[in-house]
């Protein structure tokens, strides 16, 4: 009887222990899915970063060797890495601080950068007359180096700071009033003729046709022109001095430094990817995805 009485209760404990199972499989396999795409991300670079570390820690240790390895880069510049925003007053400052410095003048003269390019790039994208006119001059300008302007603004402004601001805006303007006309130029023709339908004009066009077009191409200048921006400031302010972490290293080389350089870099490096990434991410947003970033 205890046979008989316990046998129907047993299919249905295996299929309970079956479904439970089952649900765990798929919870395990969603939690893991996404650690795995990050570890696959994440891994190389991170393995590829301790052979490099690796192989430099073993060429700088040799008594040959010029520059310093790993290990006593985070022995000198320790309180450089943990402390980035200390203060002593005058230009000893933490790196945190001149990279505040540095942020603002990019700040200042890509924005200033941005709005005239675009606007040019849309005239020139549009007036046949106006490309005639002025691609040949900015064909020329484009070639000078950055830094060949930095004399000039220096006579022209007489202060550091706003011939930082410019030298960045002369960088940073080239690409993006290129890559902003050659996209109101290669507007699709269907689009013209659906803009006929409508029967648009003027600012209605321009900005319901001409700049969702040209989005993308805009913020591939944009991409283009903050880079170049960043490279062109710590140029500079090697030259200007003042606070900034184009000072800091060439502050750092005169003190014969060279760990305070080689935390700086990282951080030079860092900082330059994180603005590529900031634009391109609000490059998609605005674009929906369509641009290729």
């Amino acid at each position: 009887m205890n046979a008989l009485a316990s046998s129907p209760t047993e299919p249905v404990s295996a299929v309970c222990t079956t479904g439970l199972a089952a649900r765990l499989s798929r919870l395990v396999s969603a939690l893991c899915e996404p650690a795995k795409r990050a570890l696959e991300i994440v891994l190389p670079p991170l393995v590829l970063l301790a052979l490099l570390a690796g192989i430099w820690e073993w060429a700088a240790s040799g008594p040959a060797a010029t520059l310093p390895p790993p290990s006593m880069v985070w022995e000198n510049s320790r309180e450089l890495i943990f402390r980035p925003f200390y203060d002593r007053g005058g230009l000893d400052k933490g790196l945190g601080l001149h990279l505040l410095a540095s942020l603002e003048r990019i700040a200042l003269g890509f924005t200033m950068a941005a709005a005239i390019g675009v606007a040019v790039g849309m005239l020139i994208g549009s007036s046949r007359l106006a490309l005639r006119a002025l691609d040949p001059l900015f064909q020329v300008l484009r070639t000078v180096p950055p830094l060949a302007w930095l004399p000039l603004s220096l006579a022209a402004f007489r202060e550091a700071q706003p011939s930082a601001i410019f030298v960045i805006f002369v960088t940073a303007v080239w690409p993006i009033v290129i890559n902003t006309a050659v996209g109101v130029r290669n507007v699709p023709r269907d689009y013209h003729n659906v803009a006929r339908v409508l029967r648009l004009s003027g600012p209605a066009w321009f900005l319901r046709i001409v700049v969702p077009a040209a989005a993308p191409y805009i913020f591939t200048g944009l991409r283009i022109g903050v880079g170049l921006s960043w490279l062109a400031i710590v140029a500079a302010e090697m030259l200007i001095g003042g606070v900034g972490i184009g000072f800091f290293v060439w502050d750092a080389w005169n003190s014969s430094n060279l760990s305070d350089i080689v935390v700086a870099l990282v951080y030079i490096g860092l900082v330059g990817f994180l603005l590529d990434r900031l634009t391109a991410l609000v490059g998609r947003a605005v674009t929906r995805g369509t641009s290729e970033q």
